[in-house]
């Protein structure tokens, strides 16, 4: 059996911690981690990572965290780290020898400490479980990260209570003291009361920008009266979130977990989860199934989704008349177009794992697939980075666009040595195009 043997520490006097660790010990096992060799991986590469830092959502509060957090941990042993919602560290401040020691076992900025990834620790397992968790010494299944201990708690939207990222103290047996999970909890309040103090602060001046400079996103419902508005955004259940991008089904991921829908429904969702307004009966048939459904097939297949989606607690429900969801359902595909509302193509490209269900047949899926690529292609040629336009020229979309790779020779300096590989590629484009 790959991992730990069980061992006396799982033994804990209130058997709270010994459930936790043991079921986070379990899902490793399940997913064949190798607790002698689970170095994480630098998942954002130092080149980009001061494009990711500048598009992620926590940028504008940090100034908060590091007065509640950092400003006394130099001397402390103490690292503070500030993490994704896919477990990546964005953030590492703290004390220079314990950061040094830490690039030992990898907690270093850019690296993926998601549980899926590195097992037991308090970043990864406080994301999967969302909520703040304690992980002492040997708990963590990674035997490289025994000697260590570390507490973290997430950091949520202040309004759809989605899941923005982490914040975790990693040290000695300090990091673990009975104040610490407290503090950043605390901490993690405040940052989450001055996201919406910045919002608020935008809606008043009429900016709609973040304290950073970046639009910033508040809750709403097109066509719902006021007060649904009211009872959405200040609903305290998590909203539910989906990966539709280079899948072939959706991933729906709530408060209770993650479900794996059909390929039906993972259309009707994202149609509802895009058309937030609602879609009347008739115009979803037609955006599902075009000419060949009828709005009693839409109604059948209606029934079963709810029903998924009650099994799967996931907290949404589907409306009638129009169709539309009860809580926001926020997809991959939205994450995309607000990196690039806010000019962070870099993030954008690197967030563009595929086509939107690529699979689907749907009208409206396709609508929505071409009108994805279509903001993108437009994103890239209009103001992206010579580097960042090179890197979508070598996507599946990009490859085989004349307009990309000429764009691309424009930018570059007139000696760069890359000129006679663009150069090369227009003429197999256009050899291809006169076939």
């Amino acid at each position: 059996m790959i991992g730990p043997s069980p061992s006396p520490w799982l033994a804990s006097s209130d058997g709270l911690e010994r459930r936790v660790v043991h079921e986070s010990w379990e899902r490793a096992r399940r997913r064949a981690l190798d607790p002698e060799h689970l170095l994480p991986t630098l998942e954002v590469a130092e080149d980009v990572l001061a494009d990711f830092r500048l598009a992620h959502p926590l940028a504008p509060v940090l100034p908060v965290i590091r007065k509640l957090l950092v400003r006394d941990a130099e001397g402390s042993g103490l690292l503070v780290a500030v993490g994704d919602e896919m477990g990546r560290l964005l953030w590492v401040e703290g004390d220079s020898a314990a950061k040094r020691r830490a690039e030992d076992m990898r907690f270093v900025e850019g690296a993926g400490w998601s549980e899926q990834r590195v097992g037991t620790s308090a970043p990864g397992t406080a994301l999967e479980l969302d909520h703040g968790i304690q992980i002492h010494d040997s708990e963590h299944f990674n035997r490289l990260v025994h000697g260590w201990s570390c507490t973290a708690v997430p950091v949520h939207d202040p309004e759809t209570r989605r899941i923005l990222g982490v914040i975790d103290i990693t040290g000695d047996a300090r990091a673990v003291d009975p104040h610490t999970l407290p503090l950043i909890e605390a901490t993690a309040a405040a940052a989450e009361a001055e996201l919406m103090v910045l919002r608020l602060r935008a809606l008043r001046d009429g900016a709609g920008a973040g304290g950073d400079g970046s639009r910033m996103h508040v809750t709403s419902f097109a066509g719902l009266p006021r007060s649904r508005e009211r009872t959405a955004a200040g609903s305290r259940s998590r909203a539910a979130t989906m990966h539709v991008l280079g899948r072939d089904t959706g991933e729906l991921t709530s408060a209770h977990g993650r479900v794996e829908l059909s390929l039906r429904h993972s259309e009707i969702l994202t149609l509802l989860a895009w058309h937030r307004e609602g879609l009347s009966a008739a115009r979803l048939t037609d955006l599902v199934y075009g000419d060949t459904g009828t709005p009693l097939t839409l109604r059948a297949e209606i029934v079963r989704l709810r029903r998924a989606l009650e099994a799967g607690a996931t907290g949404i429900d589907i409306e009638s008349r129009p169709y539309r969801l009860s809580v926001p359902l926020e997809l991959d595909a939205h994450q995309v177009t607000s990196l690039l509302d806010r000019g962070a193509h870099r993030v954008a490209l690197a967030a563009s794992v595929g086509p939107l269900l690529p699979g689907s047949e749907s009208p409206g899926i396709e609508a929505i697939r071409t009108a994805l690529r279509a903001r993108l292609r437009e994103a890239m040629l209009g103001d992206a980075a010579l580097d960042v336009l090179l890197d979508y020229a070598a996507t599946e979309d990009g490859m085989h666009d004349a307009e990309v790779w000429t764009a691309a020779l424009r930018l570059l300096p007139p000696r760069s040595p890359k000129r006679a590989g663009i150069v090369l590629q227009l003429e197999r484009i256009q050899a291809g195009a006169g076939a």
